[in-house]
């Protein structure tokens, strides 16, 4: 790696400046996405509203799967930048950056202070797809891997502050960090940090540092952090017990039909390297290389604790999502750093091209999708595709111009120069076909621009949060055999929860039913009515198409 004519901490700055810009750039371009995304939203938004900080509630019901982290930061975010979707993507993206960061402290940690590598393995981190993904969408994993990691560097720092010099701060940071990760989404807040502390001490040249009363105090302070909220709820009621040990932890993992998140047990080891594509090649063509033995006890105990162990553990969980496995890509960008550092230029050079045709190629066939969209049901204005279009010329530009003659920053620079333009490009790509994409804001602004917004909207056999964050009011489901709008009402205290639910196979619900009908309500329906429930649009005189809805009026 060549050296660094500024500080690597400038260097650092302009990374995450960079990264920064290209993410809130048209952040609000669409709106929020079903399901995960709309959920939190919407639940972080009838939090704000209801100012009930321990009880989550989905569309008036309170929903415990996860614990309230997100929730309240999703709040927040609201509470601090408005009530667009723009507003609950603010925080996620800064905990993407500040995971870039902490990625070129752990460089330095494991790099030896080596400032080049830790400024290169911060760009590979933030430049992999799956984290890019993670920013964009309003859920615990980008807040989940954020804690983990930090809990992870303040872990490695305190064991390799060297001897004499204090260190206790990072040890309880370390623990608080894990103990708010738990708080976040329970359990599995553990395995990044476990795999970092194991893989320290299973290296015999690895530092140690002697236990001390302030592990104890360090793991009180978890205890305080992490189950404070659990521990709440239970005084509350003891039927919480068994909902957070068995129904969200062993059932999550064994069983994926409780949430209907099955995958295949290969699904990881497809996905993983296709979600941190083009490093994931770098890397596995370097492992194969090196093998094993090829690597030092260092990096094997990195490519074996931080990467594959984690990796297996989430392929034989049930219940599996791409962002799940986020805690083992710092182990990827690591590695990939290392192996990357020992090639020569001429090597470096082929990987170079390799990258510069992959991003001109995705780039320009971003270009392409307003004339090939709509053979995908894609609506798609031809002025989008300047943006892809904008991204082949600087990157073009760079290569052609920038003198550089060492090919190690210029593989780097190439590689955030595509992310950005990636980034600005499918961010308005995603504002032109959110409706297709699952998101609510078409058909909010329909209704507002017909004057509809202030009636009762009736939805049809789905559960839509998404619709319910647009119009800041909650929509009455009807369900009608979906399973998705089957809520868990066994911790509701009275029978409000039923104005808003209604159970069409339920004839003891037609009242409530007939009190909305009465008010000439909007019906909302993604699939055409059946004949037995043309009933709910009878005297609704006109209606139209936007998206997959039909909006009924």
């Amino acid at each position: 790696m060549p050296s660094l004519p500024m500080s690597s901490r400038w260097w650092l700055w302009l990374l995450l400046l960079a990264l920064g810009g290209a993410f809130f750039v048209n952040l609000n371009a669409w709106g929020v996405l079903e399901s995960s995304e709309a959920r939190y939203a919407e639940i972080g938004r009838e939090m704000l509203v209801g100012q009930d900080w321990l009880h989550p509630r989905l569309l008036g019901i309170q929903h415990f799967h996860k614990p309230p982290v997100t929730y309240w930061l999703t709040a927040a975010g609201l509470g601090l930048f408005g009530s667009s979707a723009g507003a609950v993507r603010v925080l996620p993206v800064l905990a993407v950056l500040g995971q870039v960061a902490l990625m070129y402290g752990l460089g330095l940690l494991l790099f030896s202070g080596d400032k080049r590598r830790a400024i290169a393995t911060a760009v590979v981190y933030g430049t992999l797809p799956v984290v890019l993904i993670s920013a964009l969408n309003v859920t615990t994993d980008a807040y989940l891997a954020t804690l983990e990691l930090l809990s992870a560097y303040a872990f490695v720092r305190y064991h390799y502050t060297p001897a004499g010099k204090p260190a206790a701060g990072w040890l309880y940071l370390g623990w608080v960090a894990l103990g708010l990760g738990f708080l976040t989404k329970g359990p599995v807040a553990v395995v990044l940090p476990l795999m970092a502390v194991i893989s320290l001490h299973t290296n015999r040249a690895a530092p140690r540092r002697p236990w001390s009363a302030h592990h104890l105090l360090a793991v009180l302070l978890f205890v305080l952090a992490g189950l404070s909220w659990y521990l709440l709820l239970l005084l509350d009621d003891p039927k919480f017990l068994r909902y957070f040990l068995f129904e969200h932890t062993v059932q999550r993992f064994a069983n994926a039909a409780t949430f209907n998140r099955a995958k295949p047990w290969w699904f990881y080891v497809v996905l993983a390297p296709l979600g941190s594509l083009p490093w994931s090649a770098v890397l596995i063509t370097e492992v194969v290389r090196n093998g094993w033995r090829g690597l030092c006890t260092r990096w094997q105990q990195v490519l074996l604790w931080w990467v594959l162990v984690p990796l297996v553990f989430f392929s034989l969980s049930k219940s599996k999502l791409l962002l799940y496995v986020l805690p083992i890509f710092p182990g990827v960008a690591l590695l990939t750093v290392e192996l990357l550092g020992r090639r020569t230029d001429a090597v470096l050079f082929r990987w170079y091209v390799g990258f510069m045709s992959l991003f001109g190629l995705l780039l320009g066939a971003m270009c392409l999708l307003p004339i090939f969209g709509p053979g995908f049901g894609l609506t798609i204005s031809p002025v989008t595709a300047m943006w892809p279009a904008g991204g082949v010329v600087v990157l073009l530009l760079t290569h052609l111009f920038w003198d550089e003659v060492r090919i190690a920053p210029k593989l780097l620079v190439l590689t955030v120069v595509f992310t950005m333009g990636l980034l600005v490009s499918a961010k308005a790509f995603l504002g032109q076909v959110e409706g297709q994409a699952n998101g609510s804001r078409p058909v909010a602004e329909r209704l507002e621009q017909l004057k509809l917004a202030q009636r009762p909207v009736l939805v049809y056999n789905e559960l839509l949060p998404s619709l319910a964050f647009e119009q800041h009011k909650l929509p009455i489901s009807l369900y009608d055999g979906n399973h998705s709008l089957q809520r868990e009402t066994q911790f509701e205290r009275d029978e409000q929860w039923r104005r808003h639910l209604i159970n069409l196979q339920d004839p003891a619900d037609t009242v409530a039913l007939g009190a909305w009908l009465r008010q000439r309500p909007v019906v909302l329906t993604k699939k055409e009515l059946p004949t037995e429930r043309q009933y709910l649009v009878k005297g609704l005189s006109k209606h139209e198409q936007v998206g997959p809805w039909t909006i009924y009026y």
